[in-house]
């Protein structure tokens, strides 16, 4: 867990200095249809976290939590696009809630961290794998963030 919490620590500075890299006409530019522009997934990113830390919390608060599935965008309407944040906002909003969960996660226990939880999206949920999932989110997003201002057209994966 070492390991995984040091990555967490270091991602509002990682997406910081990256999105810092990124030349601001590209940060709105959409892809194509179905597309995520990338200041929709900073803002995504900083969108999340409340209910990341909420249910880092319920772990912390619950012996065994029960959770509903997060799908951004998924209302009468259908999946909609992310609401675009001012980066900088979004950026500060990020970093903030971070520290806010690994102040939970720097308290908890060894009860906490072997908790199991209750997840209809997964087979198995649990403490460790909601900290590694939060991890890999993170990551990932970035990942799309510099594949949608760096590759070409014929290589850029899509997600249909």
């Amino acid at each position: 867990m070492k390991h995984i919490l040091s990555g967490l620590r270091r991602a509002p500075k990682v997406l910081s200095q990256f999105v810092d890299a990124i030349p601001e006409d590209k940060l709105d530019l959409r892809r194509g249809d179905g597309f995520w522009t990338i200041a929709e997934h900073v803002s995504h990113l900083a969108q999340v976290q409340p209910m990341l830390l909420e249910r880092l919390d319920r772990f912390m608060k619950e012996v065994q939590p029960e959770f509903v599935p997060f799908i951004p965008g998924n209302g009468p309407a259908g999946p909609a696009l992310v609401p675009r944040m001012q980066i900088d906002v979004a950026l500060i909003q990020f970093s903030t809630l971070r520290e806010k969960q690994l102040s939970l996660l720097d308290s908890a226990d060894e009860r906490v961290w072997q908790r199991e939880a209750i997840h209809p999206e997964y087979d198995r949920y649990s403490f460790v794998i909601l900290v590694r999932h939060i991890l890999m989110h993170d990551y990932w997003h970035m990942y799309r963030m510099e594949e949608l201002w760096l590759t070409r057209d014929a290589y850029l994966t899509r997600l249909e």
